[in-house]
């Protein structure tokens, strides 16, 4: 309480008066709401995208899962300053060891783009309210608090827009550092409660934070967290929103600025299921799903519980065929290096894709409500069938009434194509003894017209 106390004595009334007059106004209503059209036209890339790469990175990758010698339970990656229920001045100490020397914007953007990812998510501040970038509102911050004293944000951003790669930042709302929020209870941090005297100034404090990330990173998404705070209401979150499409009316926000509720005015560009893929998708809406590597988003170095390659390019597909963008985590060392672990499967990835990747970029929902041998994303004109479980001699492909013009597997350059057979049950290709790919070999289907399926007969 004494910390935060003399924080704000140092600020004062005048300094935050002085901070929030220093804003841009918030933008008036809209003459007129976004038009299908036009949220279709902003929404384009990243619905082509499909394929992103979360970067959780910060001060928590110093004890790396352990606090005072021993391992914290789970949560003890990037939530350990809450699950260890550690002191500020003792966390804030952390920074002093935060130096990652070996981080090379160039190198991770390699990385990312030789995985096949379309765009990049990074942490410019997580829950423990320290700042990954050169902020102006705060010292706690990687070039004021640490013996790397360098902004990390600006030379990704800039080394993504040269290779390619879409950058867009995350942003946490709940702040276990900031002197106007406060511990939620003797346990821990979450859910931090606020100072009510004290909310405008954390919002200012917010604001310019963000004005400052799209000043100078200019991200093309803000994907927000931690707004399961009691005192962040429905309000803040829209005041907030027109905020920042007044200072960049492109911009996509994340459904967790506000409550996410389809009723609610500020809903969000896409929802953000965590580490789950929904059974049929989100029918109507733009959603994507964020999923650990291993059992981390935070690197800790016990964590070894790494997902196969088998089950990541799986969730790839799966993802796809049910309308939605897959952004994968990774976590960096202290050092700043991605896991081996990590590159090595990311890598494993981009080879998939590398053949396999018109299956995916680009395309839409499965026209079937399910398929017992692996997944279908389409392109008009094309059906895409991922086969997970290679049949001896046929595959079924049941209920489709379009016309096939051609069937081919996608790895054969030259296209030659598979013998196939119709009827009113569906289609029947036949395919080669062995699978191209032993983890999901595509075969094209060309067709005529809009794909049509008739409803599956249940067994």
């Amino acid at each position: 309480m004494s910390q935060q106390t003399s924080w704000f004595s140092r600020i004062g009334l005048v300094g935050l008066l002085s901070l929030m007059s220093a804003l841009p106004a918030i933008a008036a209503e809209p003459k007129a709401p976004e038009t299908k059209q036009q949220r279709d036209a902003r929404m384009a890339w990243w619905r082509d995208a499909r394929f992103g790469m979360f970067i959780h990175w910060g001060v928590y990758a110093v004890p790396a899962g352990q606090w005072q010698g021993k391992f914290v339970p789970p949560g003890g990656g990037e939530w350990i300053m809450h699950t260890a229920n550690i002191p500020i001045p003792e966390y804030e100490a952390l920074a002093k060891q935060f130096n990652p020397v070996k981080y090379d914007p160039a190198e991770w953007v390699r990385i990312a783009k030789a995985a096949g990812v379309k765009y990049i998510v990074i942490t410019s501040k997580h829950h423990d309210g320290f700042s990954m970038f050169d902020t102006k509102a705060t010292d706690y911050n990687i070039v004021k608090a640490t013996p790397y004293a360098k902004d990390v944000l600006k030379p990704l951003a800039d080394e993504c827009r040269k290779q390619g790669i879409h950058f867009c930042t995350y942003y946490s709302i709940m702040d276990w550092h900031h002197p106007a929020q406060y511990r939620g209870s003797p346990q821990g941090y979450n859910p931090t409660k606020i100072h009510p005297e004290r909310k405008a100034e954390y919002v200012a404090y917010m604001k310019q934070q963000l004005k400052e990330l799209i000043d100078e990173v200019n991200p093309e998404v803000l994907w927000f967290d931690g707004q399961w705070l009691d005192w962040w209401t429905e309000a803040d979150a829209v005041d907030v929103c027109k905020y920042l499409k007044k200072l960049k009316p492109t911009l996509l926000i994340n459904n967790r600025l506000g409550t996410g509720r389809r009723d609610k005015e500020c809903v969000g560009d896409f929802d953000t299921p965590e580490q789950t893929i929904p059974a049929t998708g989100l029918p109507g809406v733009d959603w994507e799903t964020c999923m650990t590597m291993n059992d981390t988003w935070g690197y800790r170095t016990d964590d070894k519980n790494w997902k196969s390659t088998e089950t990541l390019i799986r969730q790839l597909i799966d993802s796809s065929s049910k309308g939605g963008n897959y952004l994968l985590n990774v976590g960096p060392t202290a050092e700043g290096e991605i896991p081996p672990a990590s590159v090595e499967r990311l890598a494993a990835m981009g080879k998939w894709l590398a053949t396999n990747g018109e299956s995916i970029y680009g395309t839409t929902a499965s026209p079937f409500a399910k398929l017992d041998w692996g997944r279908c994303t389409q392109k008009p004109g094309k059906l895409y069938l991922h086969v997970f479980n290679w049949p001896k001699g046929n595959l079924v492909v049941p209920g489709l009434k379009n016309k096939v013009q051609k069937a081919y597997l996608l790895s054969d350059q030259e296209q030659k194509p598979l013998p196939i057979s119709q009827n009113d049950d569906g289609v029947t290709v036949t395919l080669p003894d062995t699978a191209p790919d032993p983890i999901a070999s595509v075969v094209v289907l060309t067709i005529t017209g809009p794909a049509e399926v008739a409803p599956q007969r249940s067994k």
